[in-house]
């Protein structure tokens, strides 16, 4: 069996390994693959594995001997799915396998933004505390989060992590979640969307993109929020309309936004939201402890084991 991994540096730079992969079978990785090298690099594979290559309907259907596309992530939008199953191939992604790093991430954009513990060091090291007079200075007020309310926009789970965490800081945590309310964890209210934009003062993204919440927070949502709302998004660029995110920040309709995703990564110079005032960005790094991509590898290997034994697991078409 012919393997290609399409765009393997991310995941594994070289810091763990390939082999459970290996062993099953003839593997070749890549570790960037432009887009008029796909179908060349895909030749005669029957097992193809993508991070972030898109594999769309053109593409499956110029490779006859495909039979399976793993997704080296949660998210599988790249991959044109329908064309997948209409050509009996099976498309298996690895759920659940960063939850706790990109919860981590939501806390540590938010505690920058509460707390502004890197500016802090960074004033020290200048000097400035060693010139004030008092034991302590101040760059401006320090937010406490206990008593706030978090909402959080999509209760899979990462969203139940960023539920769980919140709570034990003291929050009180809000979502627009079609599950039965009484199928939620105690410390979480149920609410519809638009009570969800009018009560939060801490707002996360970690719902995945799909057609119907594409540019869902736009001008027009950033207008019926709190005044002054953290906005965090760790999920999909393509859920927030960039521009208006960066005029909210602007105007301090938001208050501060932390943002590990954009809509295009990277992003293009001119991007409003890279001179947006009191905006966080890091560069799409919530999912890449060591210990997740460990795992991401580990279910990558067993999910292509499933499917030669006949047992497709993780199967998303």
């Amino acid at each position: 069996m012919k393997i290609v991994v399409l765009d393997g540096h991310v995941a594994n730079p070289g810091d763990l390994s390939w082999d459970s992969l290996a062993s099953l079978g003839e593997l070749t990785v890549y570790p960037r693959t432009a887009p008029g090298e796909v179908l060349e690099r895909c030749a005669g594979a029957t097992a193809v594995f993508t991070n972030k290559v898109v594999l769309d309907a053109a593409i499956i259907a110029s490779l006859p001997d495909l039979k399976f596309i793993g997704v080296l992530a949660t998210g599988y939008n790249n991959v044109d799915t329908a064309a997948a199953a209409q050509a009996g191939i099976a498309v298996c992604n690895v759920p659940a396998y960063s939850s706790d790093s990109v919860a981590q991430t939501v806390f540590s954009l938010l505690l920058e933004i509460t707390n502004r513990t890197g500016e802090y060091s960074s004033e020290v090291r200048s000097g400035r505390w060693s010139l004030c007079p008092d034991f302590s200075f101040t760059l401006g007020p320090i937010t406490e989060l206990a008593g706030l309310t978090m909402g959080i926009y999509g209760l899979g789970n990462i969203g139940k992590r960023v539920a769980a965490i919140a709570s034990a800081l003291g929050m009180n945590v809000v979502s627009p979640t079609s599950q039965e309310a009484a199928a939620l964890p105690p410390y979480v209210t149920k609410v519809n969307f638009d009570e969800f934009l009018a009560m939060s003062d801490v707002m996360s993204l970690n719902a995945p993109l799909t057609a119907s919440n594409r540019g869902k927070f736009n001008a027009e949502t950033f207008a019926r929020m709190k005044r002054g709302v953290i906005f965090i998004n760790t999920a999909r660029g393509p859920l927030v309309d960039e521009a208006a995110l960066a005029d909210a920040l602007r105007s301090g309709q938001v208050g501060a936004a932390g943002l590990d995703v954009l809509g295009q990564e990277p992003p293009a110079s001119d991007n409003p939201l890279l001179t947006a005032p009191h905006c966080y960005i890091t560069p799409h790094i919530a999912w890449q402890s060591t210990a997740a991509r460990r795992r991401l590898l580990d279910v990558t290997a067993s999910n292509l084991a499933a499917f030669i034994s006949g047992r497709p697991q993780n199967k998303v078409n």
